[in-house]
């Protein structure tokens, strides 16, 4: 039978994930799951009106500088709107991993607003600009709100935070498993069961609705990019993925130093109190739309002319140039416009125009290899895989691109190419040094906004009580306030513990907690519910120090 102990920690077990974990989560995914939704049906629409724009303009030149004169209207305006709200700069999905982890403070209503807004005004602008980072944005936004408005507590809202994200991320690609694997991968960087159930139950709920509403509407509800066919390949098809990677790899090795070099030169931009600095990536867009419209939008359409059943890229030309050189020109405007989004802080997708530069530099070379010699049925193993391997390289999130791959295509018999190619971008992102993308801006935002400034470190000493969450729980598997560490556990015999990730934490031990925070009693909140009871009311051992 179930004794006292047993069915008390059972009891506020239920509480916790019945009640506050998935019941929340429910409510962000639905949330989430409407508001992303038509937000990437919103952005659907505006880049078909400006790929038409851009097609009549051409038709009537003598239109083309009110077009500039517009980018440039259109430039003032989100920049203005980004030295307002910060949050939004660039794809937002740095400060959405931020808000995940508790290292950025942001009114959610706010952030969600103007990412929308300005986001969709680049889209319809033109820019070659995608959804999917501040659809991330978005739901976090969403999941703050939630935890806000129903008054959560900080460790919840932040559940709530990276279940949100999931959700804006899986409703953007139609990728349950990518968006739960991001969450943990890449937001959360926590493999925890509550990180787990919050991002699988926010998933599931916002994709049943996003498909619900795609299907009312008559839109399109399978996989992102079909049109791709993967048959049997032999060593030689092997050997040609690996080089391919190689230099892909190589190239985004070269794309992330750039984005960061062009980040120290856009700070020095102060015209117009610094707003100025986005007409260069607006102006310059606006250019590159009037040479291929192929340069414009999130890419999804010109990664599906690349399959061999998308289309096998006929008629892919710029100004009647060759496959082989329309394809070269169309990745390096691409190429550039991505570092100066991302260098400058536009406040669009970068996402799927990072995988639209990877699927380029695949059908380059594929068109290449296939000269030398390849077999034409490895051409999709190729350009899949670079995609995958563009992402990786820069982000430096394997699983994520690995599982990409599987759910854009929604087949699954390329597992070893991507294994293949994860493998290989990891590897030179190992030997270059390269810092996780997202994490080094990510660094580089909380120091420009100045959050880390704001933290004082506190220390404070708690007792693990019976039926408590941390109760027979790992310590790496507990969601601790933000920026802390647990530094020492005591025995009730008396003896220390240097702890690790995998230490088991009793009732009855003692806890010593460090972390830097602006923000005192959410943290001594959050420990209390961790612990079984407020860390304050908890007798301190002799000589331990207080939460200061």
């Amino acid at each position: 039978m179930m004794n006292k102990k047993t069915f008390s920690r059972a009891l506020k077990a239920f509480r916790y994930y019945g009640l506050n974990v998935v019941m929340l989560s429910v409510i962000t995914g639905i949330f989430a799951g409407v508001i992303v939704t038509f937000y990437t049906i919103s952005t659907g629409y505006g880049e078909e009106y400006s790929v038409d724009l851009y097609r009549l303009l051409l038709e009537y030149p003598a239109f083309i500088p009110l077009l500039f004169v517009g980018l440039a209207a259109g430039a003032i305006a989100v920049g203005t709107l980004v030295k307002f709200v910060p949050m939004i700069r660039g794809s937002g999905i740095p400060q959405a991993e931020g808000a995940c982890r508790g290292k950025v403070i942001f009114r959610w209503y706010v952030t969600l607003c103007s990412m929308f807004a300005a986001s969709l005004a680049c889209v319809f602008m033109g820019l070659a600009a995608g959804s999917e980072g501040p659809s991330v944005e978005i739901g976090c936004c969403v999941g703050e709100g939630t935890g806000r408005v129903l008054r959560r507590s900080y460790m919840i809202r932040r559940l709530q935070v990276a279940g949100g994200a999931s959700a804006g991320f899986a409703v953007a690609f139609n990728a349950p498993v990518t968006g739960m694997i991001f969450a943990m991968e890449e937001a959360f960087k926590s493999f925890s069961p509550q990180v787990f159930i919050s991002a699988a139950v926010s998933v599931i709920t916002a994709l049943g609705v996003r498909n619900g509403i795609r299907y009312s509407l008559g839109l399109k509800v399978g996989y992102a990019f079909e049109g791709f066919s993967f048959g049997e390949t032999d060593i030689a098809g092997y050997g040609y993925i690996a080089l391919a990677s190689i230099i892909v790899a190589l190239c985004a090795v070269a794309f992330y130093y750039l984005v960061f070099a062009a980040k120290k030169l856009f700070k020095k931009v102060t015209f117009l109190h610094g707003t100025g600095k986005y007409l260069i990536p607006f102006l310059l867009s606006g250019a590159f739309g009037l040479i291929t419209v192929y340069a414009m939008g999130g890419g999804h359409a010109f990664i599906v002319s690349l399959g061999s059943e998308g289309g096998a890229m006929e008629g892919l030309s710029v100004w009647g140039a060759g496959l082989l050189v329309s394809l070269i020109v169309i990745v390096a405007l691409r190429f550039v416009s991505m570092v100066l989004y991302m260098s400058c802080g536009v406040p669009c997708g970068v996402f799927v125009p990072m995988l639209a530069v990877g699927a380029g530099l695949g059908a380059i070379l594929s068109v290449l290899f296939v000269q030398a010699g390849m077999s034409p049925d490895v051409s999709d193993y190729l350009i899949i895989v670079c995609m995958s391997v563009f992402f990786t390289t820069f982000v430096r999130a394997p699983v994520t691109g690995i599982a990409l791959v599987f759910e854009l295509t929604g087949q699954f018999t390329n597992l070893l190419p991507a294994l293949l190619g994860a493998v290989i971008a990891s590897l030179i992102a190992e030997v270059c040094r390269l810092e996780p993308g997202y994490e080094r801006l990510l660094n580089q935002f909380v120091k420009d906004e100045g959050f880390n400034t704001k933290n004082k470190k506190i220390t404070a000493t708690v007792k693990i009580m019976a039926g408590s969450l941390a109760d027979g729980g790992k310590i790496n598997r507990m969601i601790w306030p933000s920026n802390g560490l647990v530094v020492s556990v005591t025995d009730t015999d008396g003896d220390v513990i240097v702890p690790g990730g995998n230490t088991i934490l009793r009732a009855g031990q003692t806890i010593v907690f460090e972390c830097e925070t602006s923000d005192r009693e959410e943290v001594m909140i959050s420990l209390g519910e961790i612990a079984g009871r407020q860390p304050e009311q908890e007798p301190l051992p002799p000589g331990q120090p207080s939460a200061e």
